[in-house]
């Protein structure tokens, strides 16, 4: 069965960023997603679509056909006190480097990572930690099958159902900050804490 509008996928890969391996799934655990339903890069999925079951795959996407040229706009400065719990600032989040899950002013949960920390104030980076990087994927794919209803209507991981209340312990609007315990888990992994993966062609 070949990659479809619909269609269950589930992929091994392999990412490289700047001669160094990014992220990867394994066959025992590959990436697994409905394909043609927007929950990966466009141009991800546009390389894959047509290949059949055990079909392998090498291709580049530029940092317009990722995750965007890094945008020195996105960082912003907010203050040490924002980032308070009961009167008390939570320093073991304000790590360099350390990615947080925040809702931004829409309610849409946004990920920013701490770039710097001062006595007063701490920089948010809100670019994708792959923003202007060149992408280098390889992989095969695992399966295809038709996706169920079930699937179709909530999601293959029921990342189209309302989120769970309290998803977010972290909301970044209006000038404020407030921290639960740092952890955002919706669906398969598109909002929650990361290191240096970017799993796999997620959009957010």
């Amino acid at each position: 069965m070949k990659i479809d509008k619909n269609k269950v996928v589930a992929l091994s890969y392999e990412l490289e960023v700047e001669g160094r391996t990014a992220d990867k799934a394994g066959a025992e655990a590959p990436l697994q997603y409905i394909h043609g339903t927007g929950m990966l890069l466009p141009k991800f999925e546009d390389a894959v679509h047509g290949k059949d079951e055990g079909d392998e795959f090498a291709f580049t996407l530029t940092p317009e056909e990722g995750y965007g040229t890094y945008n020195p706009n996105y960082l912003v400065r907010l203050p040490l006190k924002a980032f308070e719990v009961d009167g008390k600032v939570r320093e073991d989040l304000l790590v360099v480097g350390r990615t947080l899950p925040m809702l931004n002013s829409e309610g849409q949960v946004v990920q920013g990572t701490v770039a710097s920390v001062t006595e007063d104030t701490v920089t948010m980076d809100f670019n994708h930690p792959m923003a202007g990087k060149t992408l280098n994927f390889k992989g095969k794919v695992e399966s295809v099958r038709e996706a169920t209803e079930k699937e179709l209507r909530e999601g293959l991981h029921g990342e189209y159902l309302p989120p769970e209340e309290g998803c977010g312990h972290c909301h970044h609007g209006e000038g404020e900050c407030h921290h639960g315990e740092g952890e955002c888990h919706h669906g398969e992994g598109c909002c929650h804490e990361k290191g240096d993966g970017c799993d796999c062609g997620c959009k957010d």
